[in-house]
């Protein structure tokens, strides 16, 4: 009867006739080897399909998280695999450490991500199959993801500069343990894979074996929940930069066409622009917080977020976004000779400096030399048509809240005489008697130049 057995089929040429064309230009490929058998087996087959693909380079890169006393032993097994086929192999030696609510899982995931990026490879290829995408959209439905975290993983995307390739996401874990068979070849096991109480084992080892008994087609009807979607995912996606888009004025969010949008357009905005500034996203019921402060709240307040390198504020009619300084502000910066209609990056202050033609602004030849940022340290008058005033009582009665306020920068001549308050107030005995320079200043301005680009 184990002669009539019928064969599987071959699993090569499932790869060859599913090769991205994405991928026809490119040439070297690194296979994140980690000694199992998914990995064991995608090496094989790239191996076998080099014979056929003759262009192609073909390497591996084993990461090394001494998590385990046999991490010497898989990394021997990685290297004895990789000279019998004549692979070059990359060995990456990673100290995983945790801290701030990191879990182990999750730090080891950076990390070898982390090794992929240093490869000299256009494509990194990894073995998650069918069976690993189905743990991950229940993983992720469990934990009340929405519909990016159920799309999992994708077969095909950029990381970098470099490409990230899952051949092997439609093949299930019982193929390819066929397919080892069939070409005799030997893995290691990692013995955490049988430890329950991480969720993705109980999933593996306790409550799919259940659902197989029922569903035998489980694994494929959440792997077709993951690619719906993924395709929700870039439909909202492509609504939300078209949003991001239509709301930018001025360095920042316009609020009223902001709040025109339904709410979960409104956060979709949110979000993408906090992708668009490499932040990390909020949990969602501190996005809503800050959505119900800013519609809510009075005119006078400044609802905030806070995030890991801006914060998210209302001010006059936007909403900005603040990088939160983690340097001393400069003690002052010269300026080039400035002109009519100017707009100027001042790097150091990350922000932007404009200038506009407005009744009562500044007399053009007061910047004609040049002119000076510098901060606030107190003390400071402007000279008024009546009088001088504080600059601390100028920009609290312009409003402005105090995280701005610790940031706005004050514009001098050369010669040391305060000429403005950017965007607030011109001294009274530097204005043009018609027509003048209004400075104007966008704080954050540069690090939100991302939204301009949306065009």
């Amino acid at each position: 009867m184990a002669a009539s057995r019928k064969k599987p089929p071959d699993l090569l040429a499932h790869l060859l006739s599913h090769w991205p064309a994405n991928l026809s230009g490119q040439c070297s490929f690194e296979v994140a080897l980690s000694g199992g058998l998914d990995s064991t087996v995608l090496l094989h087959l790239l191996w076998r399909a080099r014979q056929q693909l003759p262009d192609i380079s073909l390497g591996a890169v084993h990461v090394h998280h001494g998590l385990s006393s046999h991490a010497d032993a898989w990394t021997a097994h990685c290297q004895s695999l990789c000279a019998n086929w004549v692979v070059p192999l990359r060995v990456e030696r990673v100290c995983v450490e945790t801290s701030g609510g990191q879990s182990l899982e999750a730090e080891a995931r950076r990390l070898r991500y982390q090794a992929f990026d240093a490869s000299a490879a256009k494509v990194i290829v990894l073995a998650h199959h069918q069976d690993d995408q189905a743990e991950t959209v229940m993983l992720q439905a469990l934990r009340g993801g929405g519909v990016k975290a159920m799309a999992a993983m994708a077969g095909l995307h950029r990381r970098l500069s470099k490409w990230l390739w899952r051949p092997l996401l439609s093949v299930s874990r019982s193929q390819m343990e066929d397919y080892a068979r069939e070409h005799a070849l030997t893995w290691v096991d990692d013995e955490s894979n049988a430890d329950i109480r991480w969720r993705r084992n109980l999933l593996r080892h306790d409550i799919f074996p259940v659902l197989q008994k029922s569903l035998p087609q489980y694994r494929q009807h959440l792997c077709r929940t993951a690619r719906l979607m993924a395709d929700a995912a870039d439909v909202l996606d492509e609504v939300a930069r078209q949003d991001l888009l239509a709301c930018w004025r001025d360095g920042g969010l316009d609020l009223p066409a902001w709040l025109a949008l339904s709410p979960a357009r409104q956060r979709l905005v949110l979000l993408e622009w906090l992708r668009q500034l490499s932040e990390p996203l909020p949990t969602p019921a501190a996005l809503e917080e800050f959505q119900h402060q800013v519609i809510s709240s009075q005119v006078a307040a400044h609802p905030a977020l806070a995030l890991t390198g801006h914060t998210l504020i209302r001010f006059a009619g936007r909403l900005l976004a603040i990088e939160n300084l983690c340097r001393p502000l400069p003690e002052s910066t010269v300026l080039p000779p400035l002109r009519q209609d100017c707009s100027l990056d001042v790097f150091e202050w990350s922000g932007r400096l404009t200038l506009e033609w407005r009744p009562g602004g500044l007399a053009p030849e007061k910047l004609a030399a040049g002119a000076v940022l510098r901060p606030r340290v107190g003390g400071e008058r402007l000279v008024l048509k009546v009088g001088r005033k504080p600059v601390k009582t100028l920009l609290q009665e312009h409003g402005m809240p105090p995280l701005l306020r610790q940031q706005w920068p004050l514009l001098y001549s050369l010669d040391g005489k305060l000429l403005a308050i950017p965007g607030v107030a011109v001294a009274a005995d530097c204005q043009s008697s018609s027509l003048g320079l209004w400075p104007i200043w966008q704080s954050g301005a540069r690090s939100l130049g991302v939204g301009e680009g949306l065009a």
